[in-house]
């Protein structure tokens, strides 16, 4: 395989969706299909018919810029990030430490591109900080592949579970103040229901993440439930355990419910509400790939409101693959609307005819569960329903 095919094959999968959290750049590992993709494209460049018409010829970068906004500007497919890279390779040796401030220079020469941080008269861009910057916080200032706040709200939300861990999770039975609905700030008070208590102290969960509503998630190709989806209400911190008495035969039963305080109220909570301990936080690196093997996935539901019919771009879609099928964190695939089946009311036999399936955008995987997985759609054409397909991307 020559070198730019080997760029064209990877570059199908990067979707550019790194660095969607607000861990900083140098935490990012390099993988080394992306390396050697990379180091093949640095030899020469790309092929000037991969840029976009508009491409200039120089760029400064600006504090707000993401590293999809700026391949953008110079890519046709703005997803092709290993080859933006290759060609920076020889003056970036980290794709993700492109700092504001930096000159970038697109370089032409006998049909190929490649872009510099080095002038053609060999001054290098200088990153310009304030006297008052120090060193050590460079590496805040790289630039992320997309504004973090497009996934950072999701990856606390979304809880896929089945209905006996939500029914057996601890309770909210009433408020500090006999409020019907409770905001930030306000006291609760909570039982346990046959499953974990609710525990103060070392070593125990502190936050807890409130739900309500399991909604069966339905395979829209096979009608079979693939999981519970819980509709996250908001968060809360443990002010004060379960008070927990010995009975008889040494079996603990609960003498006087614990005591939360809610940080943050999304929707509207109650009591009945149930609590589940919140993930340990993590700061992962969203590194786009084309997914190992072929996939056939569909659309499941819409996060959010049940009334959307249609997802847009930036919105979050659930699918009918999970850990189980191979999906993975970073996992890139390309968006299909399904055809619809029409009535020929133009043949004298009125055929039934399928309208041709097309091609809707992109979307990457950030949150899997066993049969289940959360996917960020980042472009689309037209919006995204209910039974959609989903497959790894194509050449085009």
């Amino acid at each position: 395989m020559t070198a730019f095919a080997t760029a064209r094959a990877w570059s199908l999968g990067a979707t550019l969706v790194a660095a969607l959290t607000s861990v900083y750049a140098q935490s990012y590992p390099v993988t080394a299909t992306q390396r050697s993709t990379a180091q093949q494209v640095a030899q020469q460049g790309i092929p000037e018919n991969e840029l976009t018409s508009s491409a200039p010829a120089q760029y400064t970068v600006k504090r707000g810029d993401t590293l999809w906004g700026i391949s953008g500007l110079y890519l046709r497919q703005p997803w092709r990030w290993p080859e933006l890279w290759g060609m920076n390779l020889s003056s970036i040796a980290n794709p993700h430490l492109i700092y504001p401030g930096q000159v970038l220079y697109l370089v032409r020469s006998n049909g190929y591109a490649r872009l510099s941080t080095t002038a053609p008269g060999g001054e290098p861009g200088v990153v310009r900080l304030s006297p008052q910057t120090r060193e050590s916080s460079l590496s805040e200032l790289a630039l992320p592949t997309l504004p973090p706040h497009l996934i950072e709200p999701f990856l606390a939300e979304p809880l896929v579970v089945d209905v006996k861990t939500l029914e057996q999770a601890p309770r909210i039975i009433a408020t500090q103040d006999q409020r019907v609905l409770m905001a930030n700030g306000d006291r609760a008070y909570v039982r346990s229901s046959g499953g974990p208590v609710l525990e103060a102290g070392a070593g125990k969960p502190s936050s807890y993440r409130l739900f309500r509503d399991a909604v069966a998630l339905k395979d829209p190709v096979t009608g079979e439930v693939l999981g519970y989806e819980a509709k996250y209400l908001g968060s809360a911190n443990v002010i004060q355990g379960e008070t927990l008495v010995e009975a008889e035969g040494g079996k603990l039963v609960q003498a006087a419910p614990g005591t939360i305080s809610i940080t943050r109220s999304k929707n509207e909570i109650k009591a009945g509400d149930r609590l589940l301990p919140s993930p340990a936080q993590q700061y992962l690196s969203y590194m786009p790939h084309a997914p190992r093997s072929p996939v056939n996935a569909a659309v499941v539901s819409i996060y959010g409101d049940a009334a959307v019919l249609y997802a847009a771009q930036n919105q979050v879609i659930a699918i009918n693959k999970g850990e189980r099928d191979g999906m993975e964190i970073g996992t890139v695939l390309e968006l299909v609307s399904k055809g619809a089946r029409i009535v020929d009311k133009t043949s004298p036999t009125r055929d039934v005819v399928k309208l041709p399936d097309e091609f809707n955008g992109y979307a990457m995987v950030f949150k899997v569960f066993d049969r289940v997985s959360y996917v960020l759609v980042t472009s689309t054409n037209r919006g995204v329903r209910v039974g959609d397909g989903l497959q790894a991307p194509q050449a085009r």
